[in-house]
């Protein structure tokens, strides 16, 4: 190799170097910026509303010495700026105060109640990607026909329909009046004190450690509001996988696939489902935090004990850290799940390393 080859190689390598070195400047200036946003949001929402955190410790009758002592106690005296100086560090150190309605740190409290929506978005996901996927691939094979115009409409009435309409509905049709599910909540109280969880996932539990009553119990109390969650999953992913899909049997590999005499089932499922799987994954990871933040109605509706439940009543009864707490915690888990599925997309897809 010449001098003159060295010398345009190590140009090129750092030419790379600098390229990736501002690629992680700038993912991580992002990610800061994007964390910041969030605490600034939720501080002044804290502030904003016409709720007293004072008077929400102390009860409306306390005296006024008694209210004053206890917002000086929470820094509620100080400037603005100060008080968000005090949020962030308490925020980034995992403390978010006291909840009124349960007496436990904060934190504590979504350490116990997350698992159980993260069990029921994940049943939700899992039944909107077997199932839209699929229908998708169907409606964009199908494009125009009658099993076209009906996927659609499945994922139109997914978009239009009230989540809590539904859900009521389901509850009248599945648990009244036919008596296929168990009634709303998370387990049977025959079973609530009897079966000791060690994850928090009652589910996976209840497998782990063989009691297949508790896990049958379990399935059906989590099948419907699980499945409520996964219709939902299911028009979103149904909808974007029909897009991909047309967009890749367009594509001239397909039409050269063809030619070459290939079934159209090797096509369809090898080649270009292939191809549209890859955005496919950031459509998937979104669509599940989507339903970690967008549980809430589906919690209240069929009483399951997670967080969308336990910001509800937090709400209802005043108490703001709660509330605060869950909405950073439900937004940094959808922060973090949009940052990984953009990282796993950038690795399945060669063509975004070079831009």
């Amino acid at each position: 190799m010449t001098l003159t080859d060295t010398t345009a190689v190590t140009r090129r390598t750092r030419r790379r170097a600098s390229s990736f070195g501002m690629a992680v400047v700038r993912f991580v200036v992002t990610v800061v910026t994007t964390f910041l946003g969030l605490l600034a949001v939720t501080f002044f929402i804290g502030r904003v509303v016409p709720i007293d955190p004072a008077l929400a410790i102390v009860g409306d009758r306390a005296p006024a010495h008694v209210v004053e002592r206890v917002r000086e106690e929470l820094g509620l005296n100080l400037p603005l700026y100060q008080q968000f100086w005090i949020y962030i560090k308490q925020a980034l150190s995992g403390d978010f105060g006291t909840s009124v309605l349960t007496t436990n740190p904060v934190m504590a409290d979504i350490a116990r109640v997350f698992p159980a929506t993260i069990e029921l978005a994940t049943i939700g996901t899992i039944i909107g990607a077997l199932i839209g996927v699929p229908l998708g691939v169907l409606a964009a094979v199908k494009r125009g026909s009658f099993a076209d115009q009906i996927v659609r409409v499945i994922g139109l009435i997914g978009y239009s329909v009230p989540i809590f309409w539904l859900g009521l509905l389901a509850l009248v049709l599945f648990y009244a009046k036919l008596n296929w599910v168990a009634y709303p909540g998370r387990i049977d109280i025959v079973y609530e004190y009897t079966f000791t969880p060690v994850t928090g996932f009652y589910l996976l539990d209840a497998i782990w450690q063989a009691q297949w009553d508790v896990a049958l119990d379990l399935f059906r109390h989590i099948i419907l509001p699980g499945g409520l969650l996964g219709y939902f999953s299911l028009a979103y992913i149904s909808r974007m996988t029909r897009s991909f899909m047309l967009n890749e049997l367009q594509q001239e590999y397909v039409v050269a696939a063809r030619a070459k005499g290939l079934s159209e089932t090797r096509i369809i499922w090898f080649h270009a489902l292939r191809n549209a799987a890859v955005p496919l994954v950031t459509v998937i990871a979104l669509s599940y935090a989507g339903l970690l933040e967008g549980s809430v109605l589906t919690e209240t509706i069929f009483s399951w004990p997670g967080l969308g439940l336990y910001i509800t009543n937090s709400l209802q009864n005043a108490d703001m850290n709660a509330v605060l707490g869950g909405t950073i915690v439900i937004g940094a888990v959808f922060i973090t799940i949009n940052i990984l599925s953009d990282l796993l997309y950038r690795t399945l897809d060669p063509r975004t390393k070079s831009r």
